[in-house]
């Protein structure tokens, strides 16, 4: 079986986009998937929480399937989301200085894909 980790970095939601529809579609086909959020995303997800925005189906859909490996620590504090973030109630990752390490996936199989 195919094990990926996605990483959203960019904040754009045309970017983001993708990370969603390429995580549901992996699980889909039998894969392992886990997406994982870092940089500039941290600041997408408050908005894409919003049952307004036009992802948020899309989040909550990869949300309930279990594809949100996690959320920067470091990262949501440096774009000052931290707080909104502990309130949707997404995990934390900060296993490498504050940031999510990527060894840990690499060793257990994993390919890691980056947005």
């Amino acid at each position: 079986m195919k094990k990926i980790v996605l990483v959203a970095f960019q904040g754009q939601p045309m970017c983001f986009i993708h990370v969603l529809l390429n995580g549901l579609e992996m699980q889909a086909a039998g894969y392992e998937c886990k997406i994982i959020v870092e940089g500039e995303a941290t600041t997408l997800l408050p908005e894409i929480d919003q049952q307004e925005h036009f992802l948020h189906g899309l989040f909550i859909q990869a949300k309930d399937a279990g594809l949100i490996e996690g959320v920067c620590r470091a990262c949501s504090m440096k774009m000052q989301v931290l707080d909104k973030i502990e309130k949707i109630g997404l995990p934390l990752l900060d296993d490498m200085s504050g940031h999510p390490g990527m060894v840990k996936y690499i060793e257990d199989g994993f390919e890691v894909l980056n947005f």
